[in-house]
């Protein structure tokens, strides 16, 4: 049977796809300055450059078989820093409240307590879960809608029911993934001869 090279990753360090994740890393400072600032619009962006380079680094990584171990771990570390960014931007500005930010960041809390628990024991990451990537995507809109309201504010009636919709449904599958990675750690450390997940799986969302 033939190797998917798709599905090989690597270790290597120098390649497009990371070389792009790394910039998205590199603009996050700066997409938190332009939040704080309130310059909602270069803000905005900065985001749209951060989301397709995010876009090209997967196509390139499948198409030119450049999936790589460090790739898997910055990709998911930008998405998070993005949102982390425009969280402690907007809440510091007072257009989200607090509370929402510590929903949010517990629950991230919480798993990687669950990654330290899990290594104690040998095991490595669990796999990731859909309803994590669903929730991570609900966030993703969220927040730039609020941004998009506070750049244009004729367009604020619109954008604030709409960004809140998505913000609570966000939360409401993100602590729904949460649950399940905890039960899922639970389960495993419980149940001797479960190994790892696969090398290739990452709870990143």
């Amino acid at each position: 049977m033939g190797v998917n090279l798709e599905s090989v990753v690597s270790h290597r360090v120098l390649t497009i796809p990371n070389l792009l994740s790394f910039l998205r890393l590199l603009l996050v400072p700066v997409f938190l300055v332009l939040i704080i600032g309130g310059r909602d619009g270069f803000a905005l962006l900065v985001l749209v450059i951060s989301s397709v380079t995010d876009f090209l680094d997967g196509q390139i990584a499948r198409r030119f078989h450049q999936m790589s171990r460090l790739g898997q771990l910055l990709d998911p570390a930008a998405d998070r820093l993005f949102i982390f960014a425009a969280l402690i931007g907007l809440a510091l500005r007072g257009v989200i409240p607090w509370w929402l930010f510590a929903v949010i960041v517990a629950r991230d809390v919480m798993l990687l307590v669950l990654g330290i628990v899990g290594a104690n024991f040998g095991y490595g990451p669990l796999p990731v879960h859909h309803l994590g990537k669903l929730a991570t995507l609900c966030l993703f809109y969220a927040l730039p809608i609020f941004m998009i309201g506070q750049a244009f504010p004729d367009a604020a009636t619109m954008t604030i029911p709409i960004g809140w919709a998505f913000a609570l449904w966000g939360v409401f599958l993100y602590w729904c993934a949460g649950l399940s990675y905890l039960s899922e750690t639970l389960r495993v450390i419980r149940i001797p001869g479960v190994g790892p997940a696969p090398e290739s799986d990452t709870l990143n969302s």
